[in-house]
């Protein structure tokens, strides 16, 4: 079982596509380019702050608006471990998983957190900050699999037996 503590940002609702990765900064050519203007339209000094280990709280409806690969990749690509909220688009959710960023509901951490607190994460048991438990729902074992592995191409090519 996977557990594993980080520095916690905290978001609002509705952290739209666009405000993860600007519609201008597509045209850069990789997501490492494109990285450092995560979150701009909101914070434009949040993507260099975040360390690799960090951990996203948002509310409700993480990842809404347009169906951009790169908005999920571009949050990985910034180290963070996983993106908890009170609830996600559907289409973001599962880029996310199809590029092995871990995200995990929770509708009571982002009413509790401030941001700078460390969390606890036991993947598909609970999240722990200061001494309490919120319990999370389970993630099937495929999509576990597929995170484990980096994303679904990695994922698919390992069980393959081409990696």
């Amino acid at each position: 079982m996977d557990k594993f503590t980080g520095k916690v940002w905290v978001l609002g609702d509705d952290i739209d596509t666009d405000i993860i990765i600007p519609t201008e900064y597509l045209a850069l050519k990789t997501v490492e380019d494109m990285a450092p203007y995560a979150f701009s339209p909101l914070r434009p000094e949040l993507a260099s702050k975040i360390k690799p280990g960090d951990i996203i709280v948002a509310g409700k409806n993480f990842g809404c608006g347009s169906s951009r690969e790169q908005a999920p990749e571009i949050i990985k690509t910034l180290g963070v471990k996983c993106v908890i909220a009170k609830s996600f688009a559907r289409i973001f959710f599962r880029n996310s998983i199809n590029n092995g960023l871990l995200l995990i509901e929770s509708g009571q951490l982002h009413d509790v957190v401030t941001e700078g607190d460390k969390v606890t994460v036991t993947i598909n048991k609970c999240i722990e900050h200061n001494g309490n438990e919120y319990p999370i729902a389970a993630l099937p074992q495929n999509l576990v699999d597929i995170i484990n592995a980096g994303g679904l191409v990695k994922a698919m090519r390992k069980l393959n037996g081409l990696d």
